[in-house]
């Protein structure tokens, strides 16, 4: 999401939360407002088993140590898991760290590179390689019960991208704007039909929409991307819930 939708918050972003992933809860990318669309959604924050940061940047991590301090009680218990690239973790450069190490204090932490799989009891998340302005940026498929979802965060399109997502049973996308209308670092409309095309997913999902796309009815990209893939691909919208028994 660009920085004026961040600010203006025209769409929400705090992230997206996986329910009931084996028994798991977990929260992706919490950005700014992750907590207050928690409770605002339904969702107990205290009912977290994970979290997971794509990298280093405000509008994917800003609410994360809190979500971490509700995952452990107020940081009362050995609690949960954390997931995170290099930047996010450790630190890399300019960029981060963004989780403290009193945080990273009462959860196991995982750091996720490109190509590595972790196992988390009977799931397994394998890091995806970006190309974005957090050099060590990370997207991930996670595999549990034969099903994948896949998550690019940021990223420019490049030609092995289709095949590290490949198999996705839901491929959920960063496309930050409508058609060609490409800007660095990131997926535009078109990026994403060609990835849509080549995953050949049972759900896409846009996500991370920037002003242009915003104010300029996302739907009508979402179907011109599922007329040209013949794939059913949909935007997110705030609040937005999928079973994901009936995808």
């Amino acid at each position: 999401m660009d920085d004026f939708a961040t600010i203006t918050q025209k769409r929400m972003t705090g992230g997206f939360r996986l329910e009931n992933i084996n028994g798991k809860n977990l929260h992706v990318d919490p950005g700014p407002g992750a907590l207050v669309r928690t409770h605002q959604f339904g969702l107990d924050p205290f009912k977290l088993d994970g979290v997971f940061i794509s990298h280093a940047h405000t509008d994917h991590y800003n609410d994360a140590e809190i979500l971490i301090e509700s995952m452990t009680r107020g940081m009362t218990k050995y609690k949960g898991h954390i997931f995170g690239s290099l930047s996010v973790i450790k630190g890399y450069k300019k960029w981060g760290p963004c989780i403290s190490k009193y945080h990273l204090s009462k959860s196991r932490y995982h750091l996720l590179q490109k190509g590595q799989t972790v196992k988390w009891d009977d799931i397994y998340i394998k890091g995806i390689k970006t190309i974005h302005g957090d050099p060590t940026g990370i997207g991930f498929q996670l595999n549990f019960n034969d099903l994948k979802i896949s998550y690019t965060s940021d990223t420019t399109y490049y030609h092995k991208l289709p095949e590290y997502h490949k198999h996705a049973d839901i491929l959920i996308g960063s496309v930050i704007r409508s058609g060609s209308d490409r800007i660095k670092d990131h997926l535009c409309g078109d990026d994403f039909s060609k990835l849509v095309e080549k995953v050949k997913p049972k759900l896409a999902i846009m996500t991370h929409l920037g002003m242009k796309v915003i104010m300029n009815n996302p739907e009508a990209e979402a179907r011109r991307i599922s007329k040209q893939t013949n794939c059913k691909v949909i935007v997110a919208k705030d609040g937005m819930t999928i079973d994901l028994n009936k995808i």
